[in-house]
């Protein structure tokens, strides 16, 4: 899950591209791995070369420049972005990902995490810090990791969608997010780093401001990467440390 993003240069090593959005029906209705064929097609280069030829590539490349949120081709909560992580291997990307203890520490935009059973479906409870005077935006969703084999690529692949969750209820002063989906795909890039896809759809409700908007813009999904290939760097001391 991406956050509010705070104005950070991004890091020379996390160079995310963006294109337009075509959500992946099967992967994105729901939180349950199905079909690899579906991964082989939103993990393939071709999938992602194809763009490099069209006219968008020229005006797409200011966006890359200053990468970040494109409203005008994506929609504004709805978008793919394709980066890379030098120095992490997708294991340790995917552990780093799914490890909600580990995110409280490194990710600060973190007000409640965390993961519970109810009735027999673990469903994830997130709190996510809003800058003021925004209201902060919750989020209850269910996630379902697999790595899998596919044409002889392994392939890490997250899932998640949100959840209605009868024990989990709306909070006063808090803004729930009821329509949340993501697709997350980690392989290796073929040296010692991490090829990570996102598919991500958020409807945070409410009225964004448009200084907000350009805020996310100007540093968004490179400072969650940043933030991740930090987060991975150092998360070898911080199992040793736990134990």
């Amino acid at each position: 899950m991406l956050r509010p993003s705070r104005a950070t240069p991004a890091d020379s090593s996390a160079k995310p591209r963006f294109f337009p959005c075509s959500l992946n029906g099967t992967l994105m209705n729901s939180a349950r791995i199905s079909d690899q064929s579906d991964v082989t097609h939103t993990l393939d280069a071709q999938h992602f070369n194809r763009h490099k030829g069209e006219k968008k590539e020229t005006q797409w490349a200011a966006g890359l420049r200053k990468p970040g949120f494109i409203p005008g081709e994506t929609g504004l909560y709805e978008y793919k972005v394709f980066g890379s992580l030098s120095g992490c291997s997708p294991d340790v990307c995917a552990d780093v990902y799914m490890d909600l203890a580990y995110r409280k520490q490194w990710d600060s935009y973190v007000k409640e995490l965390h993961e519970k059973d109810y009735d027999g479906q673990k469903a994830i409870y997130w709190e996510v810090k809003y800058p003021f005077p925004l209201s902060n935006r919750d989020y209850v969703y269910i996630r379902e990791r697999r790595d899998l084999q596919v044409n002889g690529r392994k392939i890490c692949v997250v899932l998640a969608r949100s959840s209605a969750v009868p024990q989990c209820p709306e909070k006063s002063g808090i803004i729930r997010v009821k329509d949340y989906k993501q697709s997350v795909a980690m392989e290796t890039d073929g040296a010692q780093g991490t090829k990570v896809f996102m598919n991500y759809f958020d409807n945070p409700g409410g009225n964004i401001p448009t200084w907000l908007v350009n805020w996310a813009a100007k540093s968004g999904v490179p400072g969650f990467l940043k933030d991740m290939q930090d987060a991975c760097s150092k998360y070898a001391n911080y199992c040793k440390n736990k134990k």
